[in-house]
């Protein structure tokens, strides 16, 4: 494959994880929750999101290209949306009870600052991972891969495709953990009108997944 070709093509890859993420709700709400009760630190969960989700599409990635012709990728997706839906409104659910948690201003923002970091750290990672084995991302990251003619190029672009997702939803958590740490928007008041409304929509995108995976 001619050079220009290559960087073309790997630059699509990366385009498409970047719009990948910002064009699914689902995304965006699981990650929401977790950016607002992070605030400065929030890239840290978009990052580990982003390589969990990059973790699931390269392993489903990697086995479609070892079982190019016998492995139906649906099958896959169809069983991780409806992880997805339940880890949603998991998610969904927990922000809520952080939200109407009773808890003083000072205790609740110092505790928030010191904790958030471990708590985060693995649920991100798994839901990330999750979401990578299903949906639109076999469309935009496996299905060009395995068009391509030789498992190292079609590797090459799994992995720019990924990078392009964690790029991605570390700008978007980024965005929202800001947002919440702005001095106007500290006040628990408005924390937790913010928490509430992302947590409804974390429950309100889950219950839609999950019923198209059914």
């Amino acid at each position: 494959m001619p050079p220009f070709v290559l960087m073309t093509l790997l630059a699509s890859g990366l385009l498409g994880g970047f719009v990948h993420v910002v064009s699914g709700p689902d995304h965006l709400a699981a990650i929401a929750p977790y950016a607002v009760d992070a605030k400065a630190r929030a890239w840290r969960t978009g990052i580990r999101w982003g390589v969990g989700h990059s973790a699931g599409v390269v392993g489903v990635g990697l086995f479609a290209l070892l079982l190019r012709d016998t492995m139906s990728i649906d099958i896959v997706s169809a069983w991780g949306e409806r992880f997805v839906g339940v880890m949603l409104c998991g998610i969904g659910i927990w922000g809520l009870r952080a939200a109407f948690a009773d808890r003083a201003p000072t205790h609740s923002q110092g505790h928030r600052g010191h904790s958030h970091g471990h708590r985060h750290k693995h649920p991100a990672f798994a839901i990330g991972t999750v979401h990578g084995l299903a949906g639109s991302s076999h469309l935009l990251g496996i299905v060009p891969a395995l068009a391509l003619p030789t498992n190292t190029e079609a590797a090459a672009y799994l992995l720019v495709f990924g990078l392009g997702t964690i790029a991605a939803m570390a700008t978007f958590s980024t965005f929202i953990g800001l947002l919440a740490g702005r001095p106007g928007v500290r006040s628990v008041k408005v924390q937790n009108a913010l928490m509430v409304s992302f947590s409804m929509l974390a429950i309100v995108v889950g219950g839609v997944w999950f019923c198209q995976g059914i």
